[in-house]
């Protein structure tokens, strides 16, 4: 069960997306860059967690979050960058796949 009701939450203290399941608490970490883009630095699904696709629903939320606010993504974290090479529609937004 992924919990598609939890909602994920932005913290902007900490810079990050939150996504609280069962006591865990899963996360996408970012920096503001210049220009006002955004780069997606870290994703951390805790163990207990892993294998129910909290990480792709994280990744999916931020990107739309991206998109949403005319942001454009440079994803260091390896794992969002691989979730862009799966999911052409995202691709326009990402630096590190030829957006401008």
């Amino acid at each position: 069960m992924t919990h598609v009701d939890t909602p994920i939450v932005l913290n902007e203290t900490e810079r990050r997306f939150n996504l609280a399941v069962e006591g865990h608490v899963a996360y996408v970490e970012f920096e503001r860059l210049a220009g006002g883009d955004i780069a997606y630095t870290h994703t951390i699904v805790p163990q207990p967690l892993e294998g129910r696709g909290l990480g792709s629903k994280l990744v999916k939320h931020v990107l739309d979050y991206a998109a949403t606010n005319r942001l454009k993504v440079r994803p260091d974290c390896s794992f969002v960058k691989a979730y862009i090479d799966r999911h052409p529609e995202y691709q326009s937004l990402s630096l590190a796949h030829g957006a401008a």
